[in-house]
């Protein structure tokens, strides 16, 4: 099973579709990786050799942020809106949303469930 910077790749996948497993690496990004490493988007990670796991690396810690320093990164710069009493860090602080979505109705995902206001009891038999 290759490991890059940590990550346990599928085996079984091809090496296109097994490096957006690692946070910060999405389709786009891991085509022009393998690009960059002259390797072929189509074979399998089982398949790829010591050397092109090592070369995958390079170019992923030398031109990325990724893993560990991606998610320190995010949530400083959230603890930071939050910090200067941004817009944005006040909505991230009362869990609503923070891209300008309506919240009268729907929202459900970030607000959570609905509260229960007045629950009606079954009349005594």
């Amino acid at each position: 099973m290759p490991r890059i910077l940590g990550v346990d790749l599928p085996r079984e996948k091809r090496i296109e579709a097994a490096l957006p497993y690692i946070y910060g690496i999405g389709p786009e990004t891991a085509r022009r990786i393998l690009a960059q490493a002259q390797v072929d988007c189509s074979r399998r990670a089982k398949d790829l050799t010591e050397e092109e796991i090592s070369k995958i690396t390079a170019i992923v810690q030398k031109n990325y942020v990724v893993e560990g320093d991606l998610r320190r990164e995010i949530t400083q710069n959230v603890k930071r809106l939050m910090d200067i009493g941004a817009y944005r860090g006040m909505r991230h602080k009362k869990s609503l949303p923070v891209r300008g979505q309506r919240t009268k109705t729907n929202a459900r995902t970030r607000k959570g469930r609905k509260p229960i206001v007045g629950k009606i009891q079954k009349p005594a038999a």
